[in-house]
C-alpha cells in the first residue's frame, strides 16, 4: 500500500495543490494536524485538498480542535483523536493537538501531557500511529535546539511499538527521522512523504 503523508499545511495553496497531485498516486493519504491556521480557514483548507479522491486519516493539530475537524472534513475522511480505526486494511490510532501545551496563547488547541497520555491509554496496537506533536527527543528541536516534544507520546510508542509514527507541529524538524525502540518516527512537514507498508 503507497501512504501519501503530510503535516502542517497552514493554508499553503501551493503545497495543498502538489499534495492533491502527488494524491493520483496514493492508496492513502494520511494529514498530521495544523490544516488552518490559528483556528481561522479550515473549511478553506479542506476545499484545498478536496481534489483528494483517495481514503484519507486525519488528526487535528493545535491550530483546529477535533470537533472543528470533525466538522469540516471531507466525506473519504476518517478523524481521529483518542481512538482507532482500520483503514483499508491497516490499524491506526490517532491523537492530535498541542502536546505539552504550547506558548501560543489562547487559539492553541492544546493537551496536558496527563490528557494525552489518558486519551492513548486505550491503544494496544497500532500499525501506525499519528500524533500531532512528536515524542519527546525525536524530531522535536526548535531552532533554539530546545526539545518540546512529548513525554505521554514517546510512553505511548515505547508500549504500542508501531512499525510508523506519523507526526509534525515542529516547523525546524520537518523531514526529520527518528527511532524509538523499532518504531520510526517520522516529523512530515507540507510537501508530504511516501511510505509503502504492507496491510
Amino acid at each position: 500500500m503507497k501512504i501519501l503523508a503530510f503535516s502542517d499545511l497552514h493554508m499553503a495553496r501551493r503545497a495543498a495543490s502538489r499534495l492533491v497531485k502527488a494524491s493520483v498516486g496514493a492508496d492513502l493519504v494520511v494529514g498530521a494536524g495544523d490544516f488552518c491556521n490559528a483556528r481561522q480557514g479550515l473549511d478553506q483548507a479542506m476545499e484545498m485538498l478536496s481534489g483528494i479522491t483517495a481514503p484519507m486519516v486525519l488528526v487535528p493539530g493545535n491550530a483546529e480542535s477535533a470537533d472543528e475537524l470533525r466538522a469540516a472534513a471531507l466525506p473519504n475522511a476518517t478523524v481521529l483523536h483518542g481512538e482507532g480505526a482500520e483503514v483499508e486494511g491497516l490499524r491506526f490510532f490517532g491523537i492530535g493537538g498541542g502536546v505539552p501545551p504550547t506558548p501560543f496563547g489562547a487559539w492553541s488547541w492544546d493537551l496536558s501531557e496527563e490528557a494525552a497520555e489518558a486519551l492513548l491509554a486505550p491503544c494496544a496496537a497500532a500499525d501506525i500511529l499519528i500524533t500531532h506533536s512528536p515524542p519527546r527527543g525525536v524530531a522535536d528541536r526548535t531552532s533554539q535546539g530546545v526539545s518540546v516534544g512529548s513525554e505521554a507520546i514517546r510512553a505511548a510508542i515505547a508500549r504500542i511499538a508501531p512499525p510508523l509514527v506519523l507526526c509534525g507541529h515542529i516547523h525546524d524538524c520537518w523531514g526529520e527521522r527518528g527511532h524509538i525502540g523499532g518504531s520510526e518516527v517520522v516529523n512530515l512537514g507540507p510537501e508530504g512523504a511516501w511510505f509503502e507498508i504492507g496491510a
